[in-house]
């Protein structure tokens, strides 16, 4: 049963400055951030935690108030309205870019005299510690020995047991501040002129940013809100791309598929920058390529890992924290993740093409950029042929999937055209014949013509919605009989009105694929990849109606967790980057085909 005492994964919106982030939930509390970076310890994590957690609120006090949340149009600013009868407030919620690790928030009275209640509570390292809050001038002192964070405001704040609380009026026009920060000795003076300029200076960031990109006419709003999300969970210092701003949200409510999604994904990252360069922006592909490829250097097999922490460290062992309840008490809450370890093969192919496209604007790789792609190819030639543990990265026995088997053919592709059209040294005709051998073992081995489509595994008898890869990738003709007939097999399976399965959970040996148990929700970026499958066969009727079905489940500020349930719940880490990646990139497709350009058929 759902305890509705916990607040909705889709209830919040999300602020940050690119080294972290902040959840802000409808009713102006804090309650989920780590700091100082995305990977830190939490301070605030109320969500997941309802004592022990931490938060931080301010929002208007009065009966019959109801709240609302906006994004300043085109910025991560975020505003909460609180609107009554007789009175109407706002909160604006940032995290300026100066570096400073700060989040500022400004209470304002628009309309007649309005009352505010603010409580800070930090619980430092997942609220594993003691808290002690001290009185200093203009504001408050929070420790737990090792860690320590201020919280000032020209608003008369007292004490309680750890917690800094005041209530404050404001007449219509009024407004004040509070602003948490690490309290560096370099960091700019707080008053009430750094709060201004500091709005000022965020603002003009995220507007100037979106304005040198280029979006669709049709989703532009929709599109440029992904986009925001992408480049807020994106690393300023080092080019990597956190999958998610949160860890333990679940998948199924009550059960234990919590995962820690604050790393960077080669696949996710991978994806993001490719939705990055539809977007027209380089910068950020070309900063990921160069943190990735120089976590490579100095091996010598050109192995990767799947995922790594936003800084590069490469281990991240996964460890229960037992002491929290858990979002819905979905235990364990999970920090760290053991799929470190895993082998999943896919993730060459998706960085390849990933290179192989920003290329087309950024220019042919580097020499070291070659250099280890080519240790790449030659450690995936040796190995492609091995079982894993998939895209979807089940915690059961290794299979040999499609998925993976896709995307080394896609690895090789790439690599081969890139050595063509850019004369760089490699074995190209090698590449080609390791491409050639790879399509003849999926379209012999992994195609069943009892179920008419390709399978999840070799030897199943399950669909698996990341099939609705393959003529994204150009593996195969969206006019092809053998990919109509997969179409329809994934219609029948895994497509329940919008929304799609990645795979047939309650199907005979399915729990035995992932090793979990639970029934997740509707994997929203396979949905994603549904409509533009759609789009590239030419179906562009239903390709629209689903895409605009699966934008009314976007929570109220246009943002998407990991995944939905049919009545429009949120589930799993949230903002998810690979579902908005997935809606940037369908939408691109989307408005192509229907302006008529007959290149979406069957192009890069």
């Amino acid at each position: 049963m759902t305890d509705k005492t916990f607040t909705p994964i889709e209830d919040h919106a999300i602020i940050g400055d690119m080294q972290t982030a902040a959840l802000v939930a409808l009713d102006g509390t804090i309650d989920f951030f780590c700091y100082p970076n995305f990977d830190s310890p939490t301070v605030f994590a109320s969500l997941l935690d309802r004592e022990k957690g931490g938060h931080f609120k301010l929002h208007a006090a009065g009966d019959g108030l109801r709240s609302r949340q906006l994004y300043l149009p085109d910025t991560n600013i975020l505003i909460t309205r609180f609107q009554g009868d007789e009175s109407v407030a706002e909160v604006s919620d940032f995290m300026p870019l100066d570096g400073s690790g700060r989040i500022v928030r400004r209470a304002k009275a628009i309309q007649g005299d309005v009352d505010f209640t603010l409580s800070c509570a930090p619980r430092f390292d997942y609220g594993r510690g003691t808290t002690s809050a001290e009185a200093i001038p203009y504001g408050v002192k929070f420790s737990d020995g090792e860690r320590q964070l201020f919280l000032y405001s020209r608003v008369e704040l007292g004490i309680s047991e750890g917690t800094a609380e005041a209530r404050f009026r404001l007449k219509e026009g009024e407004h004040a501040f509070v602003v948490l920060c690490p309290g560096r000795a370099d960091a700019p003076p707080i008053d009430a002129g750094y709060v201004s300029r500091s709005f000022v200076e965020t603002s003009d960031f995220w507007h100037n940013w979106v304005a040198n990109g280029r979006y669709p006419s049709r989703w532009r709003d929709v599109v440029v809100r992904s986009g925001l999300v992408l480049k807020l969970l994106t690393s300023q210092k080092h080019g990597s791309i956190a999958a998610a701003a949160t860890f333990g949200l679940p998948e199924v409510p009550g059960h234990s598929r919590n995962w820690d999604y604050r790393y960077c994904w080669v696949r996710d990252a991978a994806f993001s920058v490719y939705a990055f360069t539809r977007l027209g922006r380089y910068e950020e592909a070309h900063q990921f390529t160069t943190f990735l490829l120089g976590l490579t250097e100095g091996r010598d097999d050109g192995e990767m890992q799947i995922m790594y922490a936003m800084d590069g460290r490469h281990d991240l062992k996964e460890v229960s924290l037992d002491h929290l309840e858990g979002w819905q008490n979905s235990q364990p809450v999970r920090i760290g993740n053991a799929a470190y370890e895993q082998l999943q093969l896919d993730i060459y192919g998706e960085l390849l093409d990933t290179i192989y496209v920003a290329a087309k604007s950024l220019g042919q790789p580097s020499v070291r950029a070659w250099r280890e792609i080519v240790k790449m190819l030659d450690w995936l030639k040796e190995n492609w042929r091995r079982p894993d543990e998939g895209i979807w990265e089940v915690r059961g026995p290794r299979r040999e999937f499609l998925s993976s088997r896709l995307m080394s053919w896609v690895a090789f592709d790439r690599a081969a055209r890139m050595a063509v059209k850019y004369s760089l040294a490699g074995p190209v005709e090698a590449w080609r014949a390791e491409r050639d051998t790879i399509y003849r073992s999926i379209m012999e081995e992994f195609w069943d013509e009892e179920i008419g489509a390709f399978v999840q595994y070799k030897g199943s008898k399950t669909v698996d919605a990341s099939v609705l890869l393959m003529p994204l990738v150009r593996f195969i003709n969206p006019r092809d009989r053998y990919w109509l007939r997969t179409m329809r097999a994934v219609e029948q399976r895994l497509v329940k009105d919008c929304l799609v399965l990645r795979y047939d959970d309650e199907a005979e040996g399915a729990e035995d694929v992932d090793g979990l148990s639970g029934r997740e929700g509707a994997f929203t970026t396979c949905a994603f990849w549904y409509v533009e499958a759609l789009a590239r066969t030419g179906d562009l009727p239903r390709a629209r109606l689903m895409f605009e079905k699966l934008l009314s489940y976007a929570n109220h500020v246009g943002l998407y967790a990991e995944e939905l349930s049919p009545s429009g719940t949120h589930l799993g880490n949230f903002p998810q980057a690979l579902t908005h990646l997935s809606l940037i990139s369908a939408a691109h497709w989307l408005e192509r085909a229907l302006d008529g350009d007959e290149g979406t058929r069957f192009a890069a």
